[in-house]
């Protein structure tokens, strides 16, 4: 299982994350921040679990990120 925690509130719009892994992110018309689709909000976090196969495109959103505020890993 593909585990992604997303901190949302630090996100700056880059758009990184969603050019790179479209499947899991998208950007927000509200607030112009990046959205990890399916995620639950859990205090200053959202998480979502994913199936193993997006691990290598997500690692690479997470490495492409700016501010270092997506974390992926496989439980």
């Amino acid at each position: 299982m593909l585990v992604i925690t997303h901190y949302r509130s630090k996100c700056i719009g880059c758009n990184a994350c969603v050019e790179i892994a479209p499947g899991q992110w998208k950007m927000s018309r509200k607030d112009g921040k990046s959205v990890l689709l399916g995620a639950k909000q859990k205090r200053y976090a959202h998480t979502g679990y994913f199936d193993e196969a997006h691990y290598e495109e997500n690692a690479k959103a997470a490495e492409a990120c700016p501010v270092n505020i997506i974390k992926v890993s496989l439980k």
